[in-house]
């Protein structure tokens, strides 16, 4: 497939890497494709390339968001909207606030009764957002391993045929898959990111995941 990375940070890159390492195409999009640190990972990473984020989002079959929360709205527009028509759209993102953790807490731009996964599928209603990939630290994202097991990457979204696409890639990239429903379930998956750094800003243990267990 080829995939269009929207967002040019550690995560952007890091999920670049990963499709490329399971055969697929890579595009990053970023504000600036002559920047150092892009210029950089398109050098040392065979087979990528890079672009702004217009030309990655009509790249890529299947597009990522990947990047800050509070800069969403700017991608999306510098991307153009109608590029995402039709396309799954991996929402790795969490709405992290510019503030510094609260006795080890993130805290976040949105409430309880309310996603940013929601907003962008708002955003992009003729696009098929699923969230996923945004519990876990950009070093483990790419085909971890942990002694107790395959860790569990939750996801959700509203369209069944992409949410299916997207646990195909979950299962590449070294994960469990588990469904949680609809967009709206964006609302329980973000805060994972608040549990998932806890245990980093207490003892600087970033070396975890998650995992599903059932009877």
């Amino acid at each position: 497939m080829k995939v269009g990375i929207l967002g040019s940070g550690v995560v952007g890159r890091v999920l670049g890497a990963g499709f490329l390492k399971h055969g697929h195409q890579a595009m990053l999009g970023t504000r600036d494709p002559k920047k150092q640190e892009v210029v950089d990972w398109v050098r040392d990473t065979p087979g990528s390339q890079a672009g702004t984020f217009e030309q990655t989002a009509q790249f890529g079959e299947i597009l990522v968001i990947a990047a800050l929360g509070r800069a969403v709205d700017e991608i999306i527009e510098r991307a153009g909207p109608a590029n995402f028509t039709g396309k799954t759209v991996i929402d790795a993102t969490n709405p992290l606030a510019d503030e510094p953790p609260v006795n080890g807490v993130l805290q976040y731009t949105t409430g309880p009764n309310e996603s940013l996964g929601e907003r962008i599928q708002g955003k992009l209603p003729a696009a098929r957002v699923v969230k996923a990939f945004n519990s876990v630290g950009n070093a483990l994202m790419i085909n971890p391993h942990f002694s107790q097991g395959t860790p569990t990457m939750f996801y959700c979204g509203n369209d069944e045929e992409a949410k299916a696409q997207v646990a195909g890639i979950i299962r590449q990239f070294g994960w469990e898959p588990y469904d949680c429903g609809s967009i709206v379930s964006s609302r329980a998956l973000e805060p994972l990111c608040m549990l998932w750094c806890l245990p980093g800003f207490l003892r600087n243990d970033w070396q975890h995941a998650f995992k599903m267990l059932t009877t």
